[in-house]
């Protein structure tokens, strides 16, 4: 059995487990991912979202059109300015 074949007959509550083992960096008995396991289970959680799950729930997934809590009528690179207060030097105006 192949790669790709094993994570097509992957359950999902192995899938789970994967992913709780990366995101914590062990397994559910307490020990450590090794570098390769890691990198390992990594491969198998991105490869099963990829088969599985529709582009915005997967794994690593990014909204590229803009923060919802963003102002639609100020421009992408328009920042807002700070004015420090405080009691030194740098906090006078």
């Amino acid at each position: 059995m192949n790669f790709k074949e094993m994570i097509d007959n992957m359950s999902p509550e192995v899938y789970v487990k994967l992913k709780q083992a990366v995101e914590l960096g062990k397994w559910p008995n307490g020990v450590r991912l090794t570098p390769d396991q890691t990198e390992l289970c990594l491969q198998a959680v991105i490869t099963y979202d990829y088969s599985n799950k529709e582009e915005k729930d997967r794994v690593g997934y990014i909204e590229t059109k803009g923060h919802k809590g963003r102002d639609a009528k100020r421009p992408n690179d328009e920042h807002d300015t700070i004015k420090w207060v405080g009691d030194g030097p740098e906090g006078q105006a």
